[in-house]
C-alpha cells in the first residue's frame, strides 16, 4: 500500500521531494521532544497549498494517516510520525506573501519562520508580537497547531490572538478558508477551533496574522533576587499594581548557571533568581510604570538590578532567558522540558513543591517560566545512560502536571498536549467533556487520519455512541491507546 501510494506522490511532487530512504527518513523520526521517536513511512515535501491538497487527498483515498510538520521545534510529541503514514513537511513553504502594514495584517505560508514576520515588518513600523523562545526557528504553521505563546504573550496574547485567517486543507482534502481579514468573521469560530488543535483538524497552508505597531519606548531591565520566593512576591506585586508589562520572565539558580555556561549573559552573581522585567508603550507611561517596577523589584528584596541603556544591552539581557531551553544542555546530557500553568499567586509554593519533589525522587530541576502568567517551564535533569534516572524523571515530570492540576492550573500552556501529555487529559477533563471534543475532531475528520493517536489518550471512532464503553476499544486491544 505504501510503495503504490510513493508512487502516486511522486507523480504529484516528483522523485526529488518524496522521501523513503530509510536513512532519510531518520532525519524525521521525532521532534524536538526526542522522548518518542518513531520513524516515518514516507515524508512528502511540498511546495503550494494545492500540493498539500493533492497529498492529503491521495492519503484518504489510500486509507493512511498524515502528520503535518514544520520546522520540528514542538515540544510535546504533536509531530511524532505514524510509523505506517506519511509525515507532511511545510518547511519548504516559506514565502511572505504580502505584508499590508495599512490594514496591520501579514499574509503567509506555514513554513516562514516567526521572527522572519516581524523582519519584513520592521520597515513600515510594525512587527509580529507571539515570540516563542525557538522563534529564530520555529515556523508559524507549527505555531498555530500548537496556539504557541512566549514572553510578551502576557501583555499581547497568544497566537490565537494575532490569526485572522487561513487557507486550510480539511483532512478530507478539501481547500478552505477559515477568518478573513476582518477582526471578526460571522458565523461559528472555526478558525478559534483550529488553532490550537494539533494537526488533528487539518493543515494550514496560508495564514493571515496580525501585525502591532512597533512602541514609542521600551525599557527593559534585569532583577537579581535570592531566591525564587522574594522573585515571586515581586511578580505578584507588580501585576498586584496594576502594571501590564509586555513581559515578566523568571529563572532560578540551576537555569541561570546553564545560561552563564551556554551563552555568558553576565546575570548577577549569586542570584538564587532572576526576573526579566520589560515594559512597552506610550514613552510617558513606560518611564512612569518604570520607576513604579524597580521599586516594587527593591521592596521584595532584589539585590541588583539593571537597566538596558540600549538595544544591545536589551538583546543580552534576553540572551540568557531565550537560550535557557537549549543551554541546559551544558549540565545535564538528558532533560525533559515541561509546560505547565498555575495561578501567579502559587508561584511560591509550587516552586517550593517541585523543589522538595526533587529532592525526594534525587534529581534536578531548572525552573524558567513566564512569570507574569503562570506558565511553568520545568527542565527535568537526568542522564539517560545512568539505570533509573528516566524513569526518576518521567515520575518528576508528571507529578509537576498534578501540582498544576491540584492549583487549578493546566497541564500545556504554549507547547500543546501532543503525545507526551494525552495520559493527563482525563485528570482535566470528564468523559462527557472528552467525547465532546472528539465529536468534533470527528466532523473535520471522519476517517481519523490527521495526526493520529496525539491530544486524546483514547481516541474514539467517528461514528461511535459517545459514553463509556464496556470492553476494551478496538484501538486499545490494538495496542495504540489506553482507558484510564
Amino acid at each position: 500500500m505504501i510503495d503504490d501510494l510513493a508512487a502516486v506522490l511522486r507523480g504529484l511532487l516528483g522523485d526529488d521531494r518524496v522521501i523513503s530512504d530509510r536513512q532519510r527518513l531518520r532525519t524525521y523520526e521525532c521532534d524536538g521532544l526526542a522522548h518518542y521517536k518513531v520513524v516515518p513511512a514516507l515524508v512528502v515535501l511540498p511546495h503550494t497549498a494545492e500540493e498539500c491538497a493533492a497529498v492529503i487527498r491521495a492519503c484518504v483515498g489510500a486509507k493512511v494517516p498524515w502528520v503535518a510538520r514544520g520546522s520540528g521545534t514542538g515540544l510535546s510529541g504533536g509531530a511524532l510520525p505514524h510509523a505506517d503514514g506519511v509525515l507532511l513537511v511545510t518547511s519548504q513553504m516559506r514565502d511572505i506573501l504580502d505584508v499590508r502594514p495599512a490594514d496591520e495584517r501579514a499574509v503567509v505560508q506555514p513554513g516562514v519562520i516567526n521572527l522572519d514576520v516581524s523582519k519584513a515588518a520592521r520597515p513600515h513600523g510594525y512587527y509580529y508580537a507571539p515570540d516563542p523562545s525557538s522563534q529564530q526557528i520555529c515556523s508559524i504553521g507549527g505555531n498555530v497547531a500548537e496556539n504557541s505563546g512566549g514572553a510578551h504573550c502576557l501583555k499581547y496574547g497568544f497566537t490565537t490572538n494575532h490569526v485572522v485567517g487561513a487557507q486550510v486543507v480539511t483532512p478530507r482534502g478539501d481547500l478552505v478558508r477559515l477568518g478573513g481579514d476582518a477582526p471578526d468573521a460571522p458565523g461559528y469560530d472555526l478558525l478559534g477551533a483550529f488553532v490550537g488543535s494539533e494537526g488533528t483538524l487539518g493543515l494550514a497552508t496560508e495564514v493571515t496574522v496580525r501585525l502591532v505597531r512597533r512602541p514609542e519606548a521600551v525599557r527593559t531591565l534585569l532583577a537579581g533576587f535570592p531566591s525564587t520566593d522574594e522573585a515571586g512576591a515581586a511578580t505578584s506585586a507588580i501585576i498586584a499594581a496594576g502594571v501590564v508589562p509586555a513581559a515578566i520572565e523568571m529563572m532560578d539558580a540551576l537555569a541561570i548557571e546553564a545560561a552563564e555556561a551556554a551563552v555568558r549573559c553576565g546575570y548577577p552573581d549569586g542570584a538564587g533568581a532572576v526576573l526579566v522585567v520589560e515594559l512597552d508603550g506610550p514613552a510617558a507611561e513606560v518611564s512612569a510604570q518604570f520607576e513604579q517596577v524597580v521599586s516594587l523589584c527593591e521592596q521584595a528584596g532584589s539585590f541588583e538590578i539593571r537597566v538596558a541603556a540600549d538595544e544591545a544591552e536589551r538583546v543580552l539581557i534576553w540572551k540568557g532567558r531565550k537560550s535557557a531551553f537549549a543551554a541546559v544542555g551544558r549540565i545535564s546530557p538528558d532533560y525533559i522540558v515541561q509546560d505547565g500553568v498555575i495561578p501567579r499567586t502559587a508561584l511560591t509554593e509550587v516552586l517550593n513543591r517541585i523543589a522538595d519533589l526533587a529532592t525526594a525522587k534525587g534529581v534536578r530541576v531548572a525552573n524558567v517560566f513566564h512569570a507574569g502568567d503562570g506558565n511553568l517551564h520545568p527542565l527535568v535533569l537526568f542522564d539517560d545512560a545512568v539505570d533509573g534516572e528516566a524513569e526518576r524523571a518521567e515520575d518528576v515530570s508528571g507529578a509537576i502536571l498534578e501540582i498544576c492540576i491540584e492549583l487549578g492550573g493546566s497541564i500545556t500552556g504554549e507547547h500543546g498536549v501532543g503525545m507526551d501529555k494525552a495520559r493527563f487529559m482525563p485528570r482535566m477533563f470528564t468523559d462527557d467533556d472528552l467525547d465532546t471534543m472528539q465529536l468534533v475532531r470527528c466532523a473535520f475528520d471522519p476517517d481519523g487520519l490527521a495526526n493520529p493517536g496525539k491530544v486524546f489518550p483514547t481516541p474514539r471512532l467517528c461514528g461511535e455512541v459517545p459514553g463509556r464503553h464496556k470492553g476494551a476499544h478496538p484501538l486499545q486491544e490494538a495496542g495504540i491507546a489506553e482507558v484510564f
